[in-house]
């Protein structure tokens, strides 16, 4: 039987249980307290999340930082479902903070699928091809009121980049990722108009069902922003196959497609030390990231 209390990863994650998703039910939305709730452990780094029994899932955030993160997907995912071909979550009950649990926490239609992996997928080109397309029509949209996201520019992630490569210089090379590094700060600051984004399109939040990729989730930051967030991608989830096809269909600028690697690898390098101990599998595919940077960047032209 699997564990009521999903696994800590944050040194200031709060205490969260199945006993708690029960009395949270049980207090602001008792139509729901009598489904049977089920911790899903290796689902959520921001968010735990819980099984409710079969159509729903229950997801609180593990800290208090990511606590606005629901709030922006019950804002923004209605209006952004009508605009995309693959599904994406949908919100269906709120919680709010309470004794019990102090930030808001939400209700959601369960999604049926498993995270991307390359033996679910029957034609990684074909993945390519739906995931450049859902990017597209997410961009699609006018940005007047979304909010501002995305990350840093390269250059200001340089110091915690190089000090994450240094830390897992054990399950990297370090030399080869370092240079890697040096050659994405070179690629030209972002200077466009910025596009709706989801900036965090790894394979944890991709869901394929019968061989093809079905939906997206995990719309926590999703905004306007740096369009290159949403080209990651390439790296995070393809192999160089899929990565040609993923480049060719969005049509990705030169610019933009090295600034795309570099936050490739800048992310997969944060997560490495920071989960080696506390989410293995997480873990293996930041590591799985950065070789497929290393090897695109060898056979790139310089």
């Amino acid at each position: 039987m699997a564990p009521e209390t999903p696994a800590r990863l944050h040194a200031d994650e709060l205490g969260i249980d199945a006993d708690l998703v029960r009395r949270l039910l049980a207090e602001q939305l008792p139509q729901l307290a009598g489904l049977p709730v089920r911790p899903l452990s290796q689902r959520g780094t921001v968010n735990a999340m819980f099984r409710l029994g079969d159509d729903l899932a229950v997801r609180l955030p593990r800290t208090s930082a990511s606590a606005g993160d629901l709030e922006r997907e019950r804002v923004w995912l209605p209006r952004l479902r009508d605009r995309v071909s693959l599904h994406i979550p949908e919100p269906i009950a709120h919680g709010r903070p309470s004794d019990a649990f102090p930030l808001p926490w939400s209700v959601h239609r369960w999604l049926v699928g498993d995270p991307y992996d390359d033996l679910l997928v029957h034609d990684e080109r074909q993945a390519a091809d739906d995931l450049a397309r859902f990017v597209g029509e997410l961009r699609s949209g006018p940005v007047d009121h979304a909010p501002a996201t995305g990350r840093r520019p390269l250059r200001e992630l340089d110091l915690p980049t190089r000090s994450a490569i240094a830390d897992a210089a054990g399950l990297l090379d370090a030399g080869a990722a370092t240079a890697a590094w040096d050659r994405a700060l070179e690629a030209p600051p972002f200077s466009g108009g910025t596009t709706w984004i989801h900036t965090d399109l790894l394979r944890p939040n991709l869901l394929v069902r019968s061989g093809r990729l079905v939906a997206v989730i995990d719309f926590g930051n999703v905004g306007a922003g740096d369009p290159a967030a949403d080209v990651i991608m390439g790296w995070t989830v393809f192999g160089p196959a899929g990565r040609r096809r993923f480049r060719e269909v969005l049509d990705v600028d030169d610019g933009t497609w090295e600034r795309a690697r570099g936050y490739a690898l800048t992310q997969a390098a944060l997560i490495v030390p920071y989960y080696r101990e506390t989410h293995p599998s997480f873990t293996a595919s930041a590591l799985r990231t950065i070789r497929q940077v290393l090897d695109d960047v060898t056979s790139a032209p310089v």
